[in-house]
């Protein structure tokens, strides 16, 4: 009888654990925005998302309800749905311009008005937020 409840018990906490480590973690704010991102690689101009996690920014931009775009960005990474994660600065060279910093993005993101614009390496970012 005490086997039976030992096994049950086992499977009562397996199942817990699978459940609490298969969540994702909830974002400290999701701001609904229109997001203009122009570069020489990159052209969006849609409605999105911004999830603020605590060591992270994942933007999320979306046409006629499709995710067009994701970036999971952090001070030293940035990760798209497209490609495997790369550093901030081969980020930065490959779609911005090589001469900003690794964690350029994240900076711009955290900001609570977020507007760049650099006309010389022609990147225009912008959101509005939308209440």
């Amino acid at each position: 009888m005490q086997k039976i409840e030992y096994r049950s018990s086992f499977v009562v906490l397996l199942l817990v654990v699978l459940f609490a480590g298969c969540a994702t973690k909830q974002p400290e704010v999701s701001k609904p925005a229109i997001i203009l991102f122009k570069t020489k690689n990159m052209n969006f101009y849609d409605q999105g998302f911004i999830n603020y996690y605590e060591n992270n920014i994942i933007l999320q931009i979306f046409k006629v309800g499709h995710p067009v775009l994701e970036l999971k960005v952090s001070p030293d990474m940035v990760c798209r749905t497209t490609f495997e994660c790369m550093s901030g600065k081969a980020f930065n060279k490959k779609f911005l311009h090589e001469s900003y910093v690794g964690d350029f993005l994240y900076r711009v993101l955290k900001k609570k008005k977020i507007y760049h614009k650099d006309s010389k390496n022609k990147i225009f970012i912008k959101v509005k937020y939308v209440k």
